[in-house]
């Protein structure tokens, strides 16, 4: 029997090498999207100069939001609103002064007294000027007589009107409209230096703005801290980042608002994070990421938001982002 020609057994042979080279043969898998995790450090600083009177935290040490970070000596601070709580009430008691009467309320019912009295006494001088001006229509009365009881008649009245008018002038306050305006001005102003003196203590003592971690402390108690010199640095559980590189070619596939899944030496089961930020330029590959399967090509960087956790990642800790 004849055998198989020999170019068909050489096809065979290439078809079973190929074969074999195909299941042999690793499979080229996309490589992972490297990076980094990274935060963002709020530095707590007073915005005045002083002595480290006291710092509750250490370095490496958990706060929650609220918790106190450190004190500055509050000697001098605490003087200056002393003084401005004194101004505020020496500027209300001024303008207070001004809008009340000039005359006091026991003064004022001495004056209500001879208005009662003058009326009085008009009454009396008009009923005499009446009685006697009837008896001169009859012949029974002088003209002097009538002319002395008009004069008196007059006479009551104008002093029952001098006296109404003493009552009108210490019912009038102090001050004129433009003096109790300014002392109003006045008053307001030395309150709001005040509100702002307590504002000032309360930064000399900041508290933690966010729920973290002391990253670093840079002044001890007793030292002397420059206005607006960081004390502490704290690293917030909720700005915690995972910062990786896109290559150029499937940064399209990248959405902000995407979630991307990732893995990290010592983090256990894979897990999740929310894409931030997008950068709008590319760059190469970094030198702190590169390596034999990321080299150095156009790359974008992504920024997503860790969820906030009892045990954040550290800053720093390399990631494997699976490609979307």
């Amino acid at each position: 029997m004849n055998g198989l020609p020999k170019p068909a057994i050489g096809l065979v042979a290439l078809a079973v090498i190929g074969a074999a080279i195909s299941y042999l043969w690793p499979q080229q898998r996309p490589a992972n999207w490297l990076g980094y995790v990274e935060a963002e450090t709020l530095y707590v600083a007073a915005p005045v100069s002083g002595r480290l009177a006291s710092r509750s935290v250490e370095r490496g040490a958990s706060v929650a939001q609220g918790a106190s970070l450190f004190s500055l000596d509050p000697e001098t601070t605490d003087a200056d609103t002393a003084r401005l709580e004194a101004q505020v009430a020496a500027s209300q008691a001024q303008a207070g002064d001004l809008t009340e009467a000039r005359q006091r309320a026991p003064e004022i019912a001495i004056s209500r007294a001879a208005e009662a009295q003058a009326a009085a006494q008009l009454t009396k001088a008009q009923n005499d000027f009446s009685r006697i001006a009837a008896l001169a229509a009859r012949g029974f009365a002088s003209r002097s007589q009538l002319d002395a009881a008009r004069a008196a008649r007059d006479a009551a009245a104008a002093a029952l009107a001098q006296t109404r008018a003493q009552i009108a002038s210490g019912e009038i306050s102090a001050g004129r409209s433009g003096q109790i305006a300014a002392a109003r001005a006045d008053s307001a102003a030395a309150a709001a230096a005040l509100r702002a003196q307590r504002q000032r203590r309360r930064e000399i003592a900041p508290v933690a703005p966010a729920k973290g971690v002391i990253e670093q402390t840079y002044y001890n108690p007793g030292e002397w801290v420059p206005a607006n010199a960081p004390v502490v640095s704290v690293l917030p559980d909720d700005r915690r980042k995972v910062r990786f590189f896109v290559p150029q070619d499937r940064i399209a596939a990248v959405r902000p608002g995407t979630t991307i899944r990732f893995s990290c030496d010592g983090c256990g089961a894979v897990r999740e994070a929310r894409i931030s930020y997008i950068s709008p330029r590319s760059e190469f590959t970094p030198p702190v990421i590169y390596s034999e399967h990321a080299r150095a090509k156009l790359v974008f960087m992504v920024e997503a938001l860790l969820p906030v956790t009892d045990q954040p990642l550290p800053p720093g800790l390399p990631v494997e982002v699976t490609p979307l």
